[in-house]
C-alpha cells in the first residue's frame, strides 16, 4: 500500500485538489474532464 501511495502521491493529490476546487466553486464538467485528461498525459 505504501508504495502504491508513493507511486500515485502527485495525482491523488491533484485529484483532491480537483474535487476541493470543484466543492468551493461549485462543479464545472469542462473544468474536470480537462485536468482528468491532462492528470493522465
Amino acid at each position: 500500500m505504501k508504495q502504491f501511495i508513493l507511486k500515485y502521491k502527485k495525482p491523488i493529490i491533484i485529484t483532491l485538489s480537483i474535487t476541493v476546487l470543484q466543492l468551493i466553486f461549485g462543479f464545472d464538467p469542462k473544468f474536470t474532464l480537462i485536468n482528468i485528461i491532462w492528470l493522465f498525459v
